[in-house]
């Protein structure tokens, strides 16, 4: 999967299902994506945040493109964190996360700071997930036809499974996976309400809004909130 910026529960379930989860790195960027942007809880609304960018194009791929988190973006987006969370019962603990996360980070690759993220994030639940990029695992691939290349991959991590996330039915077939060996499941999300400051649940958020309201256990019984089919 395409590292995101601090993702959504979905992506986690993504990780938690698997046995070894490869951070698609060696891809094109997406603009207008969710790889540099999410959502977090405001005024009982969502509200976007987007990491800026240094020119932004489809013909780079992620772990070379790169943004610019200067401090008048970061004065602003830890303002608007606070505004949004401050009574929150695990504000310091979260802010203290992403502050790790954005620390001397004024120019970074998107890639290494959205898997930073994540890291930090199961560093914080003090879990081992074992992670690996695209990059760096299986560069030759790099040019296969989309579902080849993942087939590919699977193969030389000495798997006979792959799982994608629910959209990715619209993409790949349970059969042509079959054909060349591989099974292939998808993760369905079920029901991961929790409480936030009001009663009207928004779903769908980055995994800070999940941090600011859940402690360590709760975070992880969020986890594993999923099934396969």
């Amino acid at each position: 999967m395409q590292p995101y910026i601090f993702p959504y529960l979905g992506y986690f379930h993504l990780i938690e299902a698997s046995d070894t989860f490869i951070f698609y790195d060696d891809v094109n960027y997406i603009k207008r994506g969710w790889i540099n942007r999410n959502r977090i809880g405001l005024n009982n609304k969502a509200h976007r945040f987007t990491l800026p960018i240094k020119k932004a194009s489809q013909n780079i791929l992620i772990k070379d493109t790169r943004v610019n988190l200067d401090k008048s973006w970061q004065k602003s987006f830890f303002s608007t964190l606070t505004q949004a969370y401050r009574t929150a019962p695990h504000f310091d603990a979260t802010v203290a996360l992403i502050e790790g996360t954005f620390i001397d980070q004024e120019e970074n690759t998107i890639s290494s700071l959205a898997i930073r993220s994540i890291e930090h994030v199961y560093r914080y639940l003090e879990i081992k997930p074992n992670f690996i990029k695209s990059s760096a695992f299986s560069p030759e691939t790099r040019g296969l036809e989309r579902s080849e290349r993942l087939i590919q991959i699977t193969k030389k991590l000495g798997y006979n499974s792959y799982i994608n996330l629910l959209g990715g039915k619209e993409l790949y077939t349970k059969e042509h996976f079959r054909h060349h060996g591989i099974n292939l499941n998808f993760v369905k999300s079920l029901d991961h309400s929790y409480k936030q400051h009001s009663d009207n649940f928004i779903p769908a958020l980055s995994i800070i809004d999940i941090l600011m309201f859940n402690d360590k256990e709760a975070t992880k019984h969020l986890f594993h909130n999923f099934t396969l089919i």
